[in-house]
């Protein structure tokens, strides 16, 4: 099958496409034939090895996961022993390394039947981005009707969500982005719009009830300042930014650590875990109609490494996708 493939860190050239083994689906195992997947930070990261303090994790010469592309939409080509809730020719989507290939193996709970109003390309930029916005919205800030929220990164893929998601559990929503994003921020309901270009939302005087940071672009000094005394700071750190750091936004999570036990202020970090529970919510919500992706461009499998030289290059506003 053809794959984008990465045996070394570094920019987009080191991304090959070529062909590779089909894989096999192992106990509660899914493989899918993709139609479409999405391009996120997560692939930046991985494609570069940053911050480097975590190549622990991915690999220290190399990417332990080979090929790119992280969240996809397709169908079920197979399923492996154990998986009963889902059979060959379903419509899924759902979130597995190696995605920006013709299949990808994926275990089955991170799989979930694709939302029946929506495209192969809109329903795979759902899954990793709506994910950590729901977790993140829903979950760590706990927003409740009547608070206040802003989102710093509101244009990008989670930010578009996370949006979306704000007015959906309540909240009196501003968005922090680019004078260019603004409409669109808008147009998904943010109440109020700051265009980070002009104005320092951490230095306007107002506080907030939660803030999601989806940037890491101030200090906590400065988030701490922009939430009330018993307000909860979000801190995501998994935007896409200038690489070639040690630690990169994840300065941020250790002052957090030393910080936290010492203020009313909840600071707390977003967790990124995958979850069919959630995949169901999301669906959920897109069929009917309080979320809906935002696809700003697409690009063909064998230009993945461009979709991925795009967003780092040109901030893309909410998704690229990548079809197949």
């Amino acid at each position: 099958m053809k794959a984008v493939v990465q045996d070394r860190y570094g920019s987009a050239d080191v991304l090959e496409f070529r062909d590779i083994e089909r894989p096999v689906p192992g106990p509660g195992e899914v493989l899918v034939r993709v139609h479409a997947a999405s391009v996120n930070a997560y692939d930046w990261h991985f494609m570069h090895g940053d911050p480097k303090a975590a190549r622990a994790m991915m690999g220290l010469r190399g990417p332990k996961a080979r090929v790119r592309g992280r969240d996809f939409a397709g169908r079920v080509e197979a399923v492996g022993s154990g998986v009963t809730d889902l059979a060959p020719g379903d419509e899924v989507f759902g979130e597995a390394d190696g995605a920006f290939a013709e299949y990808v193996c994926a275990p089955g709970d991170s799989v979930g039947p694709k939302p029946s109003n929506l495209t192969f390309e809109q329903a795979a930029a759902i899954p990793l981005a709506g994910n950590t916005a729901l977790i993140g919205v829903r979950d760590v800030g706990a927003v409740r009707p009547g608070q206040s929220l802003v989102i710093n990164g509101a244009s990008g893929g989670v930010g578009t969500f996370a949006v979306q998601l704000g007015k959906v559990y309540g909240a009196e929503v501003t968005a922090v982005c680019s004078a260019r994003n603004a409409d669109m921020a808008r147009s998904l309901g943010a109440d109020h719009v700051i265009d980070y270009a002009r104005e320092d939302f951490t230095r306007a005087g107002r506080r907030y009830d939660v803030v999601l940071d989806l940037v890491g672009n101030h200090s906590l000094t400065a988030f701490r300042r922009a939430i009330t005394p018993t307000g909860a700071l979000v801190l995501s750190g998994g935007g896409v930014y200038e690489g070639g750091s040690f630690v990169g936004p994840m300065g941020l999570f250790f002052k957090r650590r030393l910080t936290a036990p010492f203020t009313r202020q909840r600071l707390l970090e977003l967790p990124a875990h995958q979850s069919k529970k959630n995949l169901a919510a999301l669906k959920e919500l897109a069929e009917s109609g309080r979320i809906a992706p935002v696809v700003e461009r697409t690009y063909p499998l064998s230009e993945a490494a461009e979709a991925i030289r795009y967003l780092e290059v040109e901030h893309a506003r909410a998704k690229v996708v990548v079809t197949v």
